[in-house]
C-alpha cells in the first residue's frame, strides 16, 4: 500500500470512527433512558399515592438525549481543544522534558541527531523531541495532529539502553505513523474515548453526592434513588468505555505492524528494530510507563505501555509475533538488560551508499520520487545523513540557538547582487542588528555548503524557529519579507522558503486552519491544475514550444480529464504568486487525486531530462503544499 492509498484508507477510517462514536452516544442515551425511566416507574410502583408512569416517555427521551448529546459533544471538544496545539501536550503530560537543540549531553545528541537525520530522508519538518527522564522502560510515541505539529517522545529508557541502530529502527516506527497519518487517528480516539469516559465520571460523582447527602441528612429518602441512578450511570459509561478500547486496541494492532514493516523498508535494518523489540523483552521494565497518564495514550506508543488483564485490550501485538515478522532467524529468547550500553557514534557502516550519487535525478523525479512520497528509503536517509555530515559544525550549531537560526534563514535569502544585498543588510542592521551580526559570521560557511543544502539547513533551524515569541516571529517575518523582496521579485526558492513558513511555523504562532477535503475528483478544479502546469512549464522553459509541450506531457497524466478544460495559459497568468490560491485549493483534493496531479508535476518538469535544484525545490514545495511528504530527490546529472 502507497502513501495515497494508505491516505484514503486514514481518511475513511475517521469516517467509520465518527459512525462508531455517533453508535456508541446513540446508545449511551437509549441505556441512560431506560435507567432513568425504570427509576421513575420504580418510584411510582411504590407510592401508593403517586400516578402510574409509562415506559414511553418522548418529552423526557428528549431531555435525556439532548443533555447526555451535549455533555458528551462538549467533553469531547475540549478534550480535542486541549490536544490541538500539538503532541508537545501530550509529552508534558508524560512527564517528558523537550531536550535543548544545542545539548553536549552524548545520550541526548545521539537520539537528536537520528531524528535530524529520519526527517531529512522523510522530507518532514524537524519534530520537537522529547525525552521521558522518568520512564525507565523502553518505549517512545509520536504525537500531534499533522507532520507540522509532530513532536517524537523517547523514554530515559530507550535513550541509554539502545545502540544508534535500534534506536534508528524505534525512530523510523514513529515517522511512519507521522508520514501515514496515524497520529491525528490517535488524536480523535482519546477525545472520543474521553467523551464517552464523562458518563461514567458523571455516575461516580452522583453516587458520591448522595452518599454524603444520605449520612448527613436525617431524612436520607431521596438518596437511595440518586445512587441508584448514579450506579447506573457510571455501568453505562463503563460499558462505552469498554467497548471503545476494544475498538482502540484493534485499530492500533494492525497499524504497529504496518510500522514495523515501514521501518524496516525504510532503514533495510532489520536487525535494528528487532533487537529494539528483543530489549523491550529482556528489560526489567519492559515497555511500561510509570505516568498517572499512561492508559489515556496507550496507543500511541511504540511498545505496550500498561499492563492488561486481558488480551483484547492489548494495543499492541505480542513482542514475538512482532519480531519473527521482521527477523524469522530470532531463537525466541530474551537476552537479560541489566545496564545502559556504550553511546555509539556513527560507525563506517552509516557512510552513504555510493550507488546514490550514480542516479540520474530526472529519472528520479519522473519515475519514482511520487511512488516515494510517505515512503523513503535507505538511499534517502544515507543521502540525508551525506548532507548532515557536510555541513560546518557551527552552522549546525547555530540552527539549534534562535537567534542563529534565524541569522540562517537570512543567509539563505541574500542576493547575489552586491546593491540588493546592501539594501538588504541595512535592512537588518536597523531592524535586527544583533541577528545581523551573526548573519554576517555565517553568510560565507552557508555559501560553501551548496544550493543542495538549502533545505536540510531550514530542516535543522526550524525546531529552533518554533521556540521564538510571539513578537519576536512577527518581527522575523516582517524582516523574510523585506529581504525576500528587496530585488522587487520572487524566485522560486524564495516563494519555498515562504511556503515552509507558513507550513511548519505559522500553525504554532497563530489559528492557522488545516485544509479540508472538499473534491472527490479532479473536474472542479481543473483551472487550477492548468495554472499549476502552465507556471512550471513556463518556469522551466524560456522557449515557447518546449514549454508547451512540457505542459502537455504533464496534462497527459491527469486521466479522466478532457484535454480541453485545462488550457495552457499565458504567461501573465503563471506567475509564482498568483500560483498560491491554485495551490490552496489542490490541497483540499481528496488523498488519491493528489497522486495524478503531482506525477503531472514532475512530468512537466522533468520534459527537458534536466532537473536543477531550483525546480527540485519547487516540486518538493508542491508536494508540502499538497500534504504530500517528499523525500529529497537524490542527485545524478550536473544541476545547472
Amino acid at each position: 500500500m502507497d502513501f495515497f492509498e494508505y491516505q484514503e484508507r486514514a481518511r475513511k477510517r475517521t469516517g467509520q470512527l465518527v459512525v462508531l462514536y455517533g453508535l456508541a452516544v446513540l446508545g449511551i442515551i437509549v441505556l441512560v433512558y431506560i435507567a432513568v425511566v425504570g427509576l421513575l416507574v420504580f418510584a411510582a410502583s411504590r407510592d401508593p399515592d403517586a400516578a402510574q408512569r409509562d415506559f414511553w416517555a418522548p418529552e423526557l427521551l428528549l431531555w435525556i438525549g439532548g443533555g447526555t448529546l451535549a455533555l458528551v459533544g462538549i467533553t469531547s471538544l475540549i478534550k480535542i481543544r486541549e490536544l490541538a496545539s500539538g503532541g508537545g501536550v501530550v509529552a508534558k503530560a508524560l512527564g517528558g522534558r523537550l531536550l535543548n537543540l544545542g545539548t553536549r549531553d552524548k545520550t541526548e545528541r545521539k537520539v537528536l541527531n537520528v531524528v535530524e537525520e529520519m526527517s531529512i530522508a522523510s522530507g518532514v519538518p524537524v519534530p520537537a523531541v522529547y525525552l521521558l527522564d522518568r520512564e525507565s522502560g523502553i518505549n517512545a510515541f509520536a504525537a500531534g495532529h499533522k507532520p507540522e505539529h509532530a513532536v517524537i517522545g523517547i523514554t530515559r529508557g530507550a535513550a541509554e539502553l539502545l545502540s544508534r541502530d535500534e534506536l534508528q529502527g524505534v525512530v523510523a516506527h514513529e515517522f511512519s505513523h507521522i508520514l501515514n497519518g496515524d497520529m491525528r487517528l490517535n488524536i480523535r480516539l482519546i477525545s472520543i474515548l474521553h467523551g464517552i469516559l464523562v458518563i461514567g465520571l458523571l455516575g461516580g460523582t452522583l453516587m458520591r453526592i448522595a452518599f454524603y447527602t444520605g449520612r448527613s441528612s436525617r431524612r436520607g429518602g431521596g438518596a437511595g434513588g440518586i445512587i441508584a441512578l448514579g450506579v447506573a450511570l457510571f455501568v453505562i459509561g463503563y460499558i462505552g468505555v469498554f467497548f471503545g478500547r476494544l475498538i482502540k486496541a484493534a485499530v492500533s494492532r494492525q497499524r504497529e505492524y504496518l510500522a514495523d514493516a515501514s521501518a524496516v523498508d525504510f532503514t533495510r535494518n532489520p536487525d535494528g528494530l528487532s533487537g529494539a523489540l528483543q530489549k523491550i523483552g529482556g528489560a526489567a521494565g519492559h515497555a511500561r510507563l510509570r505516568s498517572p497518564k499512561a492508559e489515556e495514550f496507550s496507543h500511541m506508543y511504540f511498545g505496550q505501555g500498561i499492563r492488561t488483564l486481558w488480551n483484547a485490550f492489548a494495543t499492541h501485538p505480542p513482542l514475538p509475533g512482532r519480531i519473527r515478522r521482521i527477523d524469522p532467524r530470532w531463537d525466541g529468547t530474551f537476552a537479560e538488560v541489566a545496564a545502559p550500553q556504550r553511546v555509539e557514534e556513527p560507525s563506517e557502516a552509516a557512510a552513504p551508499d555510493a550507488s546514490v550519487v550514480a542516479m540520474p535525478l530526472a529519472t528520479v523525479l519522473a519515475a519514482t520520487a511520487v511512488a516515494q512520497v510517505g515512503r523513503p528509503t535507505q538511499k534517502h536517509l544515507d543521502y540525508a545523513r551525506s548532507l548532515l555530515d557536510r555541513i560546518p559544525d557551527r552552522l549546525a550549531q547555530a540552527a539549534h540557538e534562535s537567534a542563529g537560526a534565524r541569522a540562517l534563514v537570512y543567509c539563505l535569502l541574500l542576493d547575489p547582487g552586491e546593491d540588493v544585498r546592501a539594501r538588504q543588510w541595512e535592512r537588518l542592521d536597523r531592524h535586527a542588528k544583533e541577528v545581523a551580526d551573526r548573519a554576517r559570521e555565517l553568510a560565507p560557511l552557508v555559501e560553501q555548503c551548496g544550493p543542495e543544502a538549502r533545505i536540510p539547513l531550514l530542516d535543522l533551524a526550524t525546531p529552533a524557529l518554533r521556540e521564538l515569541t510571539a513578537m519576536e516571529y512577527a518581527a522575523f517575518k516582517d524582516d523574510f519579507e523585506a529581504l525576500a523582496g528587496a530585488d522587487r521579485r520572487i524566485d522560486t526558492f524564495e516563494w519555498l522558503l515562504r511556503h515552509v513558513i507558513l507550513l511548519y511555523l505559522e500553525p504554532h504562532f497563530t489559528k492557522a486552519t488545516k485544509p479540508v477535503v472538499q473534491y472527490y475528483n479532479l473536474q472542479g478544479i481543473r483551472r487550477e491544475c492548468a495554472q499549476l502546469l502552465s507556471t512550471l512549464a513556463r518556469e522551466g522553459n524560456e522557449d515557447e514550444e518546449a514549454a508547451k509541450r512540457a505542459f502537455e506531457l504533464g496534462r497527459a497524466r491527469l486521466k479522466g480529464v478532457d484535454p480541453a478544460a485545462v488550457p495552457f495559459l499565458p504567461p501573465e497568468e503563471c506567475r509564482l504568486r498568483d500560483l498560491d490560491a491554485a495551490l490552496d485549493k489542490l490541497a483540499t483534493v481528496t488523498p488519491r487525486f493528489k497522486r495524478p496531479i503531482l506525477e503531472a508535476a514532475g512530468a512537466c518538469i522533468a520534459a527537458d531530462k534536466q532537473v536543477t535544484v531550483e525546480e527540485g525545490e519547487i516540486f518538493r514545495g508542491i508536494a508540502d503544499i499538497l500534504g504530500c511528504p517528499m523525500p529529497p530527490l537524490l542527485p545524478g546529472q550536473p544541476l545547472a
